[in-house]
C-alpha cells in the first residue's frame, strides 16, 4: 500500500473515531489508541510534504499563531433573533406570519437557544474553508486556525451534501469543561473565569491555536445558508446535516401548532437545568423554507424565527449610590451603582435606572435594597425595591438638574422620557461619543482607531470634532502615549481610507438624532445627496417612506444648526462622500415610483432579493404582506394560494419574474 492510500486510510478513520467520540457521545477505540494512530499519520505526512492537507486531523492540535485577525464582509448576513417574553408575545408572532403568509397551516421547529459565541462556518465542494466570528452581524474576525481545534466541527465531508453553503452555530464550553478549566486555574493560584459564554468567546481570539486546543470547546449547529434549493424545510436540512457528521442538538424537534410550542417551552424551562451546557431559552422558526424567504427580514431580525426568553434569574442587593452618564446625543441617563453581586454567571455592580419616570415610578432610593435581574439574561435592571428593608432616614430621589460633566442645565421636552445636555459642542463625552459614533464599524469603519485613542485625541486637544479627523498627521499622532510610528501611520491610513465609503453610512456617522443605520438608508436613496437632505421641509421629509414627524425635525434641527452646517461643509472639502455616487445613480430609475410590490413564490431568473432589489433599485416599494395598497404580486412558482386568492379578492394585478423585468428593462 502506497504511502497515499495509507494517509488517506488514516485520515479517513481518525475523523470517524472524532465523530463517533465528539459528536455521538459513542468512543469506539481507548484515547491511547486515537494518538498512536495520531502519531504515525503525522510522521506520514511529515515525510510526505506534498500530500498536506489543511484539513487533515493532525490540524486539529493548532499550532499556528494568528497576531491580527481579519476582518471579513459576511457573504450573508448575521442577523440577531427578535425576544419574546410570555406565551402572548408568541401568538402575536403568529399573527404577523399568518398575515404575511396568508395561512395558517404552518409547522415550526423548535430548538434550545445555546448561551456562546455565534459562528459561520463555510464549505466549499464538502471542505472545511473559513470561520468567522458574528461581529456587528455584517463583518466579524476570520478565526478559522482556532476553529480548526474544535473536534466536533467537521473539516471535511464524505458524505452527499450541499456543495457550498455556510453552517451557523454557537461555540460553547460545557459546564464540566468550564469546572475543570476553573479548578485548573484555583490550583495554580489564578483568578477564576466569570462564566462559560464568556470564557468561550475569549478563547475564539487566542493568539496561539495551541492554546485553543487546550480547551474543551464544542460547536452545536442551527442553521444551513445555501442558494441551493437541495432540502424543502428547516428541519430536513438539518438533519441531513446530522447524517454527514456536524453536531446538531438532538432536542430539536417539529410541531404543527403554536399549543406544541408551549409545550416545548414548558419542558425545557424545567429541564433546562440538566443540560450539560448553558441555554437561556428557545428559538421558534417556521419550518418551510420558501415561507422563511416569503417572510424575509426586518432591519434587524428574521420574520421566520423568535426567541423564547426564559424567565431571567433575580437576586437582592444595596443600592449604594446614583449617578449619571452622558449619551453622544446628550441623552443623560442615571446609573445604580450596587453592591456587587453575582447573578447569572458575572459580576454586577452597575444597572440602568433609564430616566426619571422610572426612578419616580419604582420609589429608587440610595441604599436601598433592590431587586435586580438580567434583561434578556444579559442586561442588568432594578425591577423593584424590598419596602421592608427601607432605612427610616431614607430621602426621595431628587434627579439631577445639571449636566455632570460640564454643568449645563439639563432640559426635558414635551413628551421625552430623557432629559438632555444641550452643552452639544462643549461637553467633553457627547464630543467624544459622537466622534466614536463616526468612527464605528457600521458608519465610517475606520481601522486603526477606537475608542479609546479617540478620547486620548481630544484630551490632547488634536480633535474636537469628526472633521478634524481628516487633519491629523502621522507626525502629530506618534508622540502621543502608547502610539508606536506603525500604528500612527495605520490610523492615518484607515482616516484616508475612510473618504471611500458610500453617502448612506456617512449619514449614519454623522449622528443625526433618530436617524439610525436603516433610515439613513431610505433617506440616502430618497435625496441623493446631504445638501438636498439639509434643505428639504418639513412636509417633504415626512412624505418619504417610515419618516414620521419626530425625525423630520430632528434633521431639521440638525440642518439650521451653524456648527453642523460647518462640519458638513469640511467633510465635502476633505472628499467625504455626501452624496450617492454616479455609478450607483446610473443603475437607478423612477420607473416604478410610487408603486406596491409583493414578491411571492420561488424565481428562476432571479433571486428573491435580487428582484427585490430591482424594484428599489427603479422607485417601487417591496412590502412583506398584501394590502389595499399593493399594486401588483411578483408571483414565482408555488406562490401559496390563500395568498393568490387574497389578492384576486382585493383585484390585484399578478405578474411574472419575466413581466417585472420587461417593466424595468
Amino acid at each position: 500500500m502506497g504511502a497515499a492510500q495509507t494517509i488517506q486510510l488514516l485520515r479517513d478513520e481518525l475523523n470517524t473515531h472524532n465523530y463517533n467520540y465528539y459528536v455521538l457521545d459513542n468512543g469506539m477505540i481507548s484515547d491511547f489508541d486515537f494518538d498512536v494512530k495520531l502519531k504515525k499519520l503525522e510522521q506520514l505526512e511529515k515525510e510526505n510534504p506534498l500530500l498536506f492537507d489543511a484539513n487533515s486531523p493532525t490540524q486539529r492540535v493548532g499550532g499556528a499563531v494568528t497576531k491580527n485577525f481579519n476582518t471579513v464582509v459576511h457573504k450573508n448576513r448575521m442577523y440577531s433573533l427578535d425576544n419574546s417574553y410570555s406565551k402572548e408575545d408568541l401568538l402575536d408572532w403568529e399573527k404577523r406570519v399568518e398575515k404575511v403568509l396568508g395561512s395558517s397551516a404552518l409547522e415550526y421547529t423548535c430548538e434550545l437557544k445555546f448561551d456562546g459565541a455565534s459562528i459561520n462556518l463555510t464549505y466549499e465542494n464538502g471542505q472545511f474553508v473559513k470561520a468567522v466570528t458574528r461581529g456587528d452581524g455584517f463583518q466579524g474576525d476570520e478565526v478559522t486556525n482556532n476553529i480548526k481545534t474544535i473536534r466536533s466541527i467537521p473539516l471535511s465531508l464524505s458524505a452527499d451534501f450541499v456543495h457550498n453553503f455556510e453552517m451557523r452555530g454557537e461555540i460553547i464550553l460545557p459546564l464540566d469543561g468550564f469546572n475543570s478549566m476553573n479548578a485548573e486555574r484555583i490550583a495554580n493560584g489564578e483568578e477564576e473565569y466569570r462564566n462559560p459564554r464568556n470564557t468561550a468567546s475569549g478563547s475564539l481570539k487566542l493568539q496561539d491555536s495551541a492554546e485553543v486546543a487546550k480547551r474543551p470547546l464544542d460547536c452545536l449547529l442551527y442553521q444551513i445558508v445555501t442558494s441551493e434549493r437541495k432540502y424543502k424545510t428547516h428541519f430536513e436540512s438539518l438533519e441531513n446535516a446530522r447524517r454527514v457528521g456536524f453536531k446538531v442538538p438532538k432536542a430539536i424537534k417539529l410541531v404543527k401548532s403554536i399549543d406544541a410550542v408551549f409545550d416545548f417551552v414548558s419542558y425545557w424551562d424545567e429541564k433546562r437545568h440538566d443540560l450539560p451546557y448553558e441555554t437561556d431559552g428557545i428559538v421558534i422558526k417556521v419550518n418551510d423554507l420558501q415561507q422563511q424567504e416569503e417572510l424575509g427580514y426586518t432591519a434587524k431580525a428574521p420574520r421566520w424565527a423568535i426567541a423564547y426568553k426564559f424567565k431571567a434569574t433575580q437576586v437582592t442587593t444595596i443600592l449604594n449610590a446614583i449617578s449619571y452618564q452622558v449619551g453622544r446625543t446628550g441623552a443623560i441617563t442615571p446609573v445604580a451603582n450596587l453592591n456587587p453581586v453575582q447573578l447569572a454567571g458575572t459580576t454586577v455592580k452597575r444597572a440602568s435606572l433609564h430616566n426619571a419616570d422610572q426612578i419616580e415610578k419604582l420609589d429608587i432610593r440610595e441604599k436601598d435594597t433592590v431587586f435586580v435581574e438580567k434583561g434578556g439574561e444579559i442586561i442588568p435592571k432594578i425591577t423593584a425595591v424590598d419596602f421592608t428593608r427601607r432605612l427610616e432616614n431614607s430621602e426621595p430621589t431628587r434627579y439631577a438638574t445639571n449636566c455632570p460633566e460640564c454643568n449645563t442645565l439639563l432640559v426635558r421636552s414635551e413628551g421625552d422620557a430623557k432629559h438632555y445636555c444641550p452643552n452639544e459642542f462643549g461637553c467633553a463625552p457627547q464630543i467624544t461619543g459622537r466622534i466614536q459614533h463616526f468612527i464605528s464599524r457600521k458608519a465610517m469603519d475606520i481601522e486603526g482607531l477606537g475608542g479609546e485613542t479617540v478620547d486620548l485625541l481630544r484630551k490632547e486637544g488634536c480633535i474636537q470634532n469628526y472633521a478634524d479627523l481628516y487633519d491629523l498627521t502621522v507626525e502629530q499622532v506618534i508622540p502621543l502615549e502608547r502610539m508606536a510610528e506603525k500604528s500612527a501611520q495605520n490610523m492615518i491610513a484607515g482616516i484616508e481610507k475612510s473618504k471611500e465609503i458610500p453617502f448612506e453610512k456617512v449619514l449614519f456617522a454623522l449622528g443625526i438624532r433618530f436617524v439610525g443605520e436603516t433610515v439613513a438608508k431610505k433617506l440616502a436613496k430618497y435625496f441623493k445627496s446631504i445638501d438636498n437632505l439639509m434643505h428639504a421641509e418639513f412636509e417633504v421629509l415626512i412624505s418619504v417612506d417610515e419618516i414620521g414627524d419626530r425625525i423630520a425635525q430632528s434633521i431639521i434641527d440638525f440642518s439650521s444648526d451653524e456648527g453642523n452646517i460647518q462640519l458638513i461643509n469640511r467633510l465635502k472639502s476633505y472628499g467625504v462622500q455626501l452624496e450617492v455616487s454616479a455609478e450607483i445613480l446610473e443603475n437607478q430609475t423612477e420607473l416604478l415610483k410610487g408603486q406596491v410590490f409583493v414578491v411571492s413564490g420561488v424565481f428562476h431568473q432571479l433571486s428573491r432579493n435580487e428582484l427585490k432589489k430591482a424594484i428599489e433599485d427603479n422607485g417601487g416599494k417591496v412590502s412583506a404582506s398584501i394590502s389595499k395598497k399593493t399594486n401588483y404580486i411578483v408571483a414565482g412558482d408555488n406562490m401559496g394560494p390563500s395568498k393568490l386568492t387574497k389578492a384576486q379578492d382585493l383585484g390585484i394585478e399578478i405578474i411574472s419574474e419575466q413581466n417585472l423585468i420587461d417593466k424595468i428593462s
